[in-house]
């Protein structure tokens, strides 16, 4: 999720488990650990667009590597702040261990996808149960535990952590619901999905992407799960064909490969941009839940040299527009 997200239940859970004395303290060691996974963000190359795709949500984000996290963090922060406090490193470190773990368990409630088990398995792990902005999870945490810092009184990081555990749990049950559409949706058009998948649509839990695979297409469509249930219909895209789509592109080169690493990363949710050739999309995600103007693609080059890297990209021209697309969808209008 967003760093203030993450920062914020990072700070919950160690002032949680005090008593009244040290809340301020285990909330700021917390915060500051629970987005320090994300350092991963900072592993990039120049020269390697695609780079940043392969580590971020990674080793950082691996169970394993949650107690290693929780004493770097440890390691850098007692001296600064720990002994100003006169807390022993052992507190310091679990303040940051508990901190850090969380930031785990928020990302993969996300549906962007985190290796849980690396380096056992490079499999991304997604609930899609929360988006990886939403308001209403964010702004009760940081009010909550910010309260509790200064007030000393860890109940209020508890009711954060119910908050948040409650609002997560009310996600779950709109993946289902939304799912269930999903596939009623398939189902009233005589297709029997490959694949279905949902994500909830940016800041909310009401209104969610359904995408579903035939042998041929990808199908995205949007639905309003729960309160006033509501279907809006998308759009299909043919499903990526390197023979058909791009008959140019040498199977030995670096493009080619950066292609299949793209098709990893987006789970093989992949196809042309229908207004823009030799641009390949995640169809997965969008601004406007149900429309395939990805958020991010990697573009090839016919003319490029067999060493040459794709080009990332990421697509925010229509943020606005789209966003007032998605808020007449929330909202009902």
């Amino acid at each position: 999720m967003d760093p203030l997200t993450q920062g914020a239940l990072g700070a919950a859970l160690p002032q949680a488990t005090r008593n009244k004395t040290h809340v301020g303290i285990a909330g700021i060691l917390g915060f500051v650990a629970g987005m320090a996974a994300d350092v991963d963000v900072l592993i990039r190359s120049e020269a390697d667009p695609l780079m940043f795709l392969e580590y971020h949500r990674q080793f950082t984000h691996s169970l394993i590597f949650i107690p290693v996290g929780g004493l770097l963090c440890a390691l850098a922060l007692h001296w600064i702040l720990g002994r100003r406090w006169q807390l022993t490193f052992a507190e310091t470190f679990l303040f940051c261990t508990l901190g850090y773990a969380t930031h785990l368990m928020l990302d993969t409630s996300t549906s962007y996808g985190t290796m849980l088990f690396w380096p056992f398995s490079n499999e991304r792990f997604s609930w899609s149960i929360v988006s990886i902005v939403d308001p209403l999870v964010t702004v009760p945490v940081v009010v909550l535990v910010v309260l509790a810092g200064l007030r000393r009184q860890p109940a209020l990081a508890r009711i954060a952590l119910a908050w948040a555990g409650i609002y997560l749990a009310v996600g779950a049950l709109q993946h289902h619901a939304a799912l269930a559409m999903g596939g009623e949706i398939a189902a009233s058009r005589g297709h029997a999905p490959i694949r279905l998948q949902v994500k909830p649509s940016f800041g909310n839990i009401l209104v969610w992407k359904t995408i579903y695979e035939t042998p041929d297409k990808f199908y995205v469509d949007a639905v309003r799960a729960g309160v006033l249930p509501r279907v809006f219909t998308g759009v299909s895209v043919p499903k990526l064909d390197r023979g058909r789509d791009l008959p140019w592109l040498d199977p030995a080169s670096q493009q080619a490969r950066d292609l299949e690493r793209f098709g990893w990363f987006s789970d093989g949710f992949v196809a042309e941009d229908p207004e823009h050739p030799n641009r390949i999309i995640d169809v997965r995600y969008s601004f406007v839940p149900n429309d395939v103007s990805a958020l991010w693609s990697i573009e090839l080059a016919p003319e490029a040299p067999p060493t040459a890297h794709a080009r990332y990209r990421t697509h925010r021209e229509y943020a606005r527009e789209s966003l007032g697309r998605l808020w007449r969808m929330v909202s009902g209008s």
